[in-house]
């Protein structure tokens, strides 16, 4: 009966062993494996001193029971370190497995050294055999052993249960319960009067529990889940080298890619084939180069890769480099339809922005030319001011001492036809009239540049143009600004003036010289150029005079197509 308790109790932790050995992955920490394996040992030692027939054998059967009586606890306390996250240092590790070794060295002096065991005997009792036997104080040193590596797991699994947030409680619960069993298994063995020993069914329980805890560990484990996951999905292939650029091998899915791959021996040198020599090579000498992670994209027979480069991890140390490869195709389809959308919408916008805009500035025109149809002294004028600005600025470009800019350009030349809209407000009488003002008179006139800012600023207002905004404001404000402090509307001097103003006072200028005003004929270009020439320095700035000189010849042109 004895005989077959352990019979059964070997095959049953045999079938828990090929469970295990059936759903065992690489990533499974070595103490499940080691443990997995030293039951069975551990049962058949049981098994082999119930069927021992003397002394001799008895004592070669106890040394294979203590196999699992020495290391068991030790691996199943690693085991609980592990699913805990926590790592004992490595000059632990080795101190406690130098101890068990010593103690179950031991246990193979027992016969003949009094270490274990002072005395042996052997007796057949209930058709099994066992020994008698008295401790020696190794044996002690064996419980004081078992007892440290059980209050270690004890304690890791409270301390994980209170205060680590990185391990289940279903876990947890699983690691205590066969910790608890083999606890009542040795003091209900003790107190039991036949001889049968309840340690390898408690080592059954370990091993049934450790299976559920086993089944569902690489769950937890993030990085190696999604590193499975993206393997068996087949988009994502892996290649790694050593450092000296010998290929060491790369996952099912780069050999789809990349089907030459597959005839690539591993340990060859990388040059020696032509897609790693062209494609791997160059990435990672560019990532050795720049020392950091180094991202780029390939594309072939109508596929886009991403190929990812980095070092080679053995835990923490580097031990190679390796390259992610992306299948990136239907991504950069998609990116490339949404460029193509956002492209299209982006010139239906421009379209729609545009045309706005022209709606915008003919209506500006329009105001202005509204404003110019009052006054009947200055016909044309806007147009003939616009040019002359257009002809300054360029001559001013040419060179461009001054650091003008094609937007300043465009902003001026725009803004150009609106620096008189403020005569809006001034009545008809003192704008069509055909004489000199009188001061009052003249004092309304002058309120039209400061009318006109106002103008500008309120039709603009709002607009996505800020840069032309202020530009249009300052020419309509202060184009009747002079160098020297007397004009008006603010009496501002010097630099003080917007630049964009000083352009439009010499183009306003010199279109009211040549042309014809009601109250006056029109001057000759040289009457018009002296005039202009004796204002640089106190109407005008100086620092425009040799632009001014430069455009003379183009603005005598201009004007002079006016009259043919």
């Amino acid at each position: 009966m004895i005989v077959t308790y352990y019979a059964v109790t070997l095959g049953i932790s045999l079938a828990l062993t090929l469970a295990y050995v059936f759903i065992w992955h690489r990533h499974f920490d070595v103490h499940f494996t080691l443990m997995f394996t030293f039951i069975p040992i551990s049962n058949l030692g049981f098994l082999l001193l119930a069927i021992s027939t003397n002394l001799s054998e008895a004592v070669i059967a106890n040394d294979i029971t203590y196999l699992g009586g020495c290391f068991l606890m030790l691996f199943i306390m690693m085991c609980i370190l592990d699913q805990c996250n926590m790592k004992l240092p490595k000059a632990t590790r080795v101190s406690f497995f130098l101890i068990t070794f010593a103690i179950y060295a031991s246990v193979l002096t027992a016969g003949w050294m009094p270490y274990f065991y002072t005395t042996l005997d052997f007796k057949q009792e209930n058709g099994a055999g066992t020994l008698i036997k008295s401790y020696g104080f190794m044996h002690t040193l064996f419980y004081v052993m078992l007892g440290v590596y059980f209050l270690i797991s004890i304690w890791a699994l409270v301390y994980s249960y209170k205060k680590k947030n990185d391990v289940s409680n279903r876990t947890i619960a699983l690691m205590a319960i066969p910790e608890g069993i083999s606890l009542l298994a040795y003091t209900v063995g003790k107190m039991i009067p036949f001889s049968v020993n309840l340690v390898p069914v408690s080592y059954l329980f370990a091993q049934l529990f450790f299976l559920l805890i086993v089944n569902k560990t690489c769950l937890y484990d993030v990085s190696e889940t999604h590193l499975d996951s993206l393997n068996q999905a087949g988009e994502t292939g892996f290649l790694s080298f050593d450092f000296k650029f010998h290929f060491l091998g790369g996952n099912d899915a780069v050999k789809n890619f990349f089907p030459e791959l597959k005839e690539v021996k591993v340990d060859s040198p990388s040059e020696e084939t032509p897609f790693l020599a062209e494609q791997a090579m160059n990435r990672l000498l560019s990532f050795i180069e720049n020392e950091e992670n180094d991202t780029s994209f390939y594309s072939r027979d109508g596929h886009t890769y991403i190929f990812d480069v980095d070092y080679l991890y053995d835990g923490k140390k580097k031990r190679g480099y390796r390259i992610f490869i992306t299948d990136d195709t239907k991504n950069q389809e998609y990116i490339a339809m949404v460029n193509r959308f956002n492209t299209k919408l982006q010139e239906e916008v421009e379209e729609k922005t545009a045309h706005i805009a022209e709606m915008h500035d003919n209506l500006i025109l329009s105001l202005a030319t509204m404003v110019e149809s009052r006054d009947n002294s200055t016909g044309g004028h806007i147009k003939r001011t616009s040019a002359g600005v257009r002809i300054l600025v360029d001559e001013i470009m040419k060179t461009n001492r001054l650091h003008l800019t094609r937007e300043f350009r465009r902003a001026i030349i725009k803004a150009a036809p609106m620096h008189d809209l403020g005569k809006i407000a001034v009545p008809d009488a003192i704008l069509q009239k055909p004489g000199r003002f009188e001061d009052w008179e003249y004092e309304k006139m002058k309120a039209h540049a400061a009318e006109g800012g106002r103008i500008v600023h309120q039709v603009l207002e709002g607009t996505d143009d800020e840069y032309f905004r202020k530009i249009a404001e300052n020419v309509a404000t202060y184009h009747h600004e002079r160098w020297d402090g007397s004009g008006y509307p603010k009496g501002l001097k010097g630099l003080e003036i917007p630049l964009e103003a000083r352009i439009m006072a010499i183009a306003d200028v010199y279109d009211a010289l040549v042309s014809k005003r009601v109250y006056k004929e029109s001057m000759s270009f040289e009457q018009a150029d002296r005039i202009i020439m004796e204002g640089m320095g106190t109407q005008f700035d100086k620092k425009l005079e040799p632009y001014y000189v430069a455009a003379r010849p183009k603005l005598e042109k201009y004007y002079s197509s006016l009259s043919e």
